[in-house]
C-alpha cells in the first residue's frame, strides 16, 4: 500500500483542517520544503498535496511551493485543487506533478475528464469527496445531489484508474476511516482506492492494508504525532510501485 503523507496549502501555509471547514484553518508547519524533506527521510515516495485556495476559488497561489518541494526534495506530488480546465492542468504539469486530482470539475465537466484522461492517462486522478453519502464541490462547500458510488461508476467509464475517497466527516477529526463507504467503493469500481480522511493511528493504516486498497493519505495525524510515519511505510510495504 502507497503512503500519502499530506501538506494542505493556504495562503502558502502549511495548513489543516476540521471537515474541510475553512473557520477552522490553522497552521501546522512552517516550511513545506521541510517537511516534505521529513516525509522523504522516512521512505514516503508520494506526497498528497492540495492547494485550499484553488479548491475554494479556483485560483491556485501555491504553485511556487509547489515547484520547490519536487525540485529540492525528489518527491513525486500528487496535487488537487483547483484543476478545472486542460489549461490548468497544463499548468501544473509543468510545476512537476506527478500526477492530478480533478475534483469538483469531475462532477459539472465530465468532458474535461475524458479529454484530460485523453492526455495524461493515468496520471489523472479524481476526488471523489462524500458527506453522508453525497459528493461534495467547491473545496466541499456545495453538494451535488450525486452519489458517491454512482460518481465513482460515471468515473471509471470515463477511463479513470485512480479514485481518491475522503469522507468529509472524518477529515481531520482522527476518528478512524470511514471503512464501510471504502468497501462499498470498492466493490463497485475497479479503480484504484486511495483512502483520505480520519486515519488516527498506525492500526488504521494496517486494517486499510488487509482491505486491499491502493494508497491512504496520512494527514492530521502525523502532524499531531499518533502516526508514526516510518513504521507506517515499513508496514506498507514498497513504496516504489508508482
Amino acid at each position: 500500500m502507497i503512503i500519502e503523507p499530506a501538506i494542505d496549502l493556504k495562503d502558502q501555509k502549511v495548513v489543516r483542517l476540521h471537515k474541510g471547514a475553512f473557520d477552522t484553518v490553522h497552521q501546522v508547519a512552517e516550511d513545506p520544503v521541510e517537511v516534505a524533506r521529513d516525509f522523504a527521510a522516512a521512505g514516503a515516495r508520494v506526497i498528497h498535496m492540495v492547494d485550499l485556495d484553488g479548491a475554494r476559488s479556483g485560483v491556485r497561489v501555491n504553485g511556487d511551493i509547489v515547484r520547490r518541494v519536487i525540485d529540492q526534495t525528489g518527491m513525486k506530488v500528487e496535487l488537487g485543487g483547483g484543476i478545472r480546465s486542460m489549461e490548468d492542468l497544463r499548468a501544473v504539469d509543468a510545476l512537476g506533478v506527478w500526477r492530478f486530482v480533478i475534483g469538483s470539475a469531475a462532477v459539472t465537466d465530465p468532458d474535461f475528464v475524458r479529454e484530460a484522461v485523453a492526455a495524461y492517462g493515468d496520471r489523472v486522478a479524481v476526488g471523489v469527496d462524500a458527506k453522508d453519502g453525497e459528493v461534495r464541490t467547491s473545496g466541499w462547500e456545495a453538494g451535488s445531489g450525486v452519489h458517491f458510488v454512482e460518481f465513482a461508476k460515471n468515473m471509471e467509464k470515463l477511463g479513470v484508474k485512480t479514485l481518491i475517497f475522503t469522507d468529509i466527516d472524518t477529515d481531520g477529526m482522527l476518528s478512524g476511516p470511514n471503512y464501510e463507504s471504502l468497501r462499498r467503493l470498492s466493490e463497485a469500481v475497479d479503480c484504484q482506492i486511495v483512502a483520505s480522511g480520519g486515519v488516527s493511528c498506525n492500526e488504521d493504516l494496517v486494517k486499510l492494508r488487509e482491505m486491499g486498497v491502493y494508497g491512504a493519505i496520512v494527514g492530521k495525524a502525523y502532524y499531531a504525532g499518533t502516526v508514526d510515519l516510518p513504521r507506517a511505510v515499513a508496514e506498507a510495504g514498497s513504496q516504489d510501485e508508482p
